[in-house]
């Protein structure tokens, strides 16, 4: 199986939509490649608490990729101060790159963010953003890994690279 999403070639470009082959491990497969809080935010749908994320000050230019498989998710661009305690942006690197689901965990609707090659959990998307979307995508540190903005074309997929 497979899904379509954007990815970085070789030169640092964000191509695509791309045929990528979605990533599937067993659950002792992400626990010998992820930390402990790693593998209970992103496969266990766990929340980091505000405040203490490592990315949550990250002032460079750069992508932050999935923590589990690297597909990108969110550029610096796109990232807000929200003042929630965790990392915000007010839209994807490529809307096909994160997909939603229906949560309704403490008898409350969100809408929880996942990455779309391996749902990893990412955090949950409100509508109380900035323009030019008017949302806010809410998301762990933990389920997050920065590139900077330089080495974007080590970042190229083997799928979508050129």
């Amino acid at each position: 199986m497979s899904v379509r999403v954007r990815v970085y070639d070789r030169t640092g470009r964000l191509v695509g939509p791309v045929e990528s082959p979605r990533v599937v491990k067993t659950d002792a497969e992400w626990r010998e490649q992820l930390t402990t809080e790693q593998f209970q935010i992103a496969r266990s749908k766990g929340t980091e608490r505000p405040f203490c994320g490592t990315l949550l000050d990250n002032k460079r230019a750069g992508v932050y990729g999935c923590v589990c498989c690297g597909l990108p998710l969110f550029s610096s661009q796109h990232k807000f101060e929200s003042g929630t305690g965790w990392p915000s942006y007010f839209q994807p690197v490529a809307r096909e790159n994160v997909i939603t689901h229906e949560d309704r965990s403490f008898r409350v609707l969100r809408s929880e963010i996942l990455c779309a090659r391996c749902d990893a959990h990412l955090g949950h998307v409100f509508t109380d953003g900035p323009a030019p979307s008017g949302l806010r995508y809410c998301v762990n540190s933990e389920s997050l890994v920065f590139t900077d903005e330089g080495d974007l074309a080590m970042l190229a997929d083997p799928v979508g690279g050129t």
